[in-house]
């Protein structure tokens, strides 16, 4: 008798192959069965009309601090994941000497955006090596499965000192001891190795995070552990405009140690065709059998402004400033005063480095300025956000359109519903007003689906709901251009995913694979308006944004999720180190 019997759903096995009616069978934590199944069942569930996958596998998130204290993991486990990897870009908690607790925090909040209180309250530092970070966070109880990796920022500055935090050259006796204690995170059971290579990631004081400069000598020297030991990733988040550079010693680093590497790739309105060519080398590469891969997001990396998150076009304005730490019933009231408007619409912003000194926090001012006085990439969020809208739907389009002032078009999006009207702005991945660009990334054998940047940019960015957004946008609801199969979606963010870090147990719906499986109603399948939450420990920030459409959600052959709600079952895991396939 099976435990739990799946009866009657289209299945989508995440191998690629057509979808079919089929029933699924479970038995303890393995599918024991896919196709017609007659034999009893201790519980059954009608699956008739709905979608079956395997659990989603979300290889780009940033719960190294959150998973210290939140079990469910959200938002992840709303929307469809089953599996987290986390320790991207070269930031995290371990390994951590006693007096870089605060430090760590600070280069997390700046890279990141999670709110500093929140991790000074919800952390309890039990821990001071990679091990003992993950035998910490191994022993608290779980709703989905998750891994971590060793990243190059705690890594750096726990070997170095002030001279790894400051980013001064490795001496060969510091990157042996950083070799080292990889090997040790390694065999203890981390994924792979992580550095951030980009100036766009800096710790609140505005120093790049720690191996930003890396040179060869260093990164080779600590990727080798993952040769030597023929495990793990060697992932990076490297600058856009340096990708093409880089490609040729990523290529050698893949090809020395036998180990993938993962880069994140987006397009930038900088260089809106740089893409192009570094798929085309991707594609050579991949082809003399290197192990190189681009990282791409669902869609465009977005940033949703307010005037409750991070950013918006009135940051730097005299009348914004002077209420910024007024409780928010009373920066309403004033924002939706017709005459406080008027007031700020009539000012001009503060220059932005005297900005930077009244909130005591460093930024990339070009970057700043460029994100603030971008009309032309903000729409103004209606009802049903639109994530690949039209130039005429911009500000600056609405404003041409009504003879109206950019500024005060984006004010009155930002004042629509109270007060919590929101503006999008496509920063990455639409230099082109659309998103075809991200179509080819997709249908391409040399990138990898990820970046949904899940638990991170709490106060700017709400992506990690990406594994929906990849089934309801690209599979169904696209309506400027081609859509992508169903079938193939599903295999990039399930068997393509998990395989990347040799997850071999998941990822497919067949007999001896994990438990992990997703029922969704596909046809009602929709994303709820996103929305700001203080649910963070200290009752901190975070933008979040559900589902509806998940009937359930099992994990290792347990139903954690019912009709968009959590049952209670805590049946994650940590995940250490690379999981061998099913035995035939």
């Amino acid at each position: 008798m099976y435990d739990l019997l799946i009866r009657g759903g289209r299945v989508v096995d995440g191998t690629g192959a057509p979808a079919r009616t089929a029933d699924v069978a479970i038995t303890g934590d393995r599918i024991a069965a896919v196709g017609r199944i007659t034999a009893p069942a201790r519980d059954v569930m009608n699956a008739d009309g709905l979608l079956i996958t395997p659990g989603f596998v979300d290889l780009h998130t940033h719960y190294d601090a959150q998973v210290t204290w939140d079990p469910y993991l959200t938002p992840s486990s709303w929307h469809g994941c089953t599996t987290v990897v986390m320790g991207n870009c070269g930031v995290g908690f371990a390994p951590a000497a006693p007096d870089k607790h605060k430090w760590l925090i600070e280069l997390m909040e700046g890279v990141e955006d999670i709110p500093g209180t929140a991790m000074h309250e919800g952390i309890q530092w039990e821990w001071e090596t990679f091990p003992e970070y993950l035998d910490a966070i191994a022993r608290k109880a779980h709703v989905i499965d998750f891994g971590a990796q060793v990243p190059h920022g705690p890594l750096r500055a726990y070997v170095m000192g002030e001279r790894g935090a400051a980013n001064e050259d490795a001496t060969d006796a510091d990157v042996a001891r950083m070799a080292a204690l990889v090997r040790e995170g390694m065999v203890a059971g981390a994924l792979g190795f992580s550095t951030s290579r980009t100036m766009l990631h800096k710790a609140i004081d505005g120093r790049p995070v720690p191996g930003t400069f890396a040179n060869q000598r260093e990164l080779f020297g600590i990727g080798r552990v993952l040769g030597e030991l023929g495990a793990g990733v060697f992932q990076t988040a490297t600058d856009h405009l340096n990708v093409p550079d880089e490609l040729k010693m990523f290529e050698q680093l893949a090809n020395e140690i036998g180990r993938p590497v993962l880069f994140n790739l987006s397009q930038t309105d900088a260089a809106p065709g740089l893409w192009r060519e570094v798929l085309a080398e991707l594609e050579r590469i991949n082809a003399r059998g290197g192990q190189v891969f681009g990282q791409v997001a669902g869609r465009a990396i977005g940033v949703l402004m307010s005037f409750r998150t991070t950013g918006h076009p009135f940051v730097a304005y005299p009348s914004w400033i002077q209420m910024m730490g007024q409780p928010w019933e009373v920066q309403r009231a004033k924002l939706l005063d017709p005459a406080f408007k008027a007031k700020l619409l009539s000012e001009k912003r503060v220059d932005l480095r005297q900005f930077a000194a009244m909130v005591s926090r460093a930024y990339d001012w070009d970057f700043v300025d460029f994100l603030t006085t971008s009309f032309d990439k903000m729409y103004p969020h209606g009802s049903g956000i639109e994530y690949e809208p039209r130039e005429s739907e911009s500000v600056a389009a609405i404003a041409a359109a009504t003879g109206k002032r950019p500024e005060e078009v984006a004010y009155d999006a930002l004042a629509a519903n109270g007060g919590e009207g929101m503006l999008y702005f496509p920063l990455f991945n639409y230099a082109d007003k659309d998103l075809e660009l991200l179509r080819e990334l997709h249908a391409h054998p040399s990138t990898r689906m990820g970046l949904s940047d899940a638990g991170a940019h709490c106060g700017a960015v709400c992506d990690g709901g990406m594994p929906t957004f990849m089934l309801t946008h690209w599979t169904r609801d696209r309506t400027r251009g081609d859509r992508l199969p169903l079938e193939h979606i599903v295999r990039r963010q399930t068997m393509d995913t998990a395989r990347t870090y040799g997850l071999l147990d998941r990822g497919v719906l067949a007999p001896g694979y994990l438990a992990d499986v997703n029922l969704i109603d596909y046809d009602n399948l929709r994303f709820m308006e996103p929305g700001i939450a203080f649910d963070l420990p200290s009752n901190a920030r975070r933008l979040v944004q559900r589902a509806t459409g998940y009937v359930a959600t099992v994990k290792r052959g347990e139903v954690i999720l019912k009709d968009g709600k959590p049952t209670g079952a805590l049946p994650g895991q940590l995940i250490r180190g690379a999981q061998a396939a099913p035995k035939d």
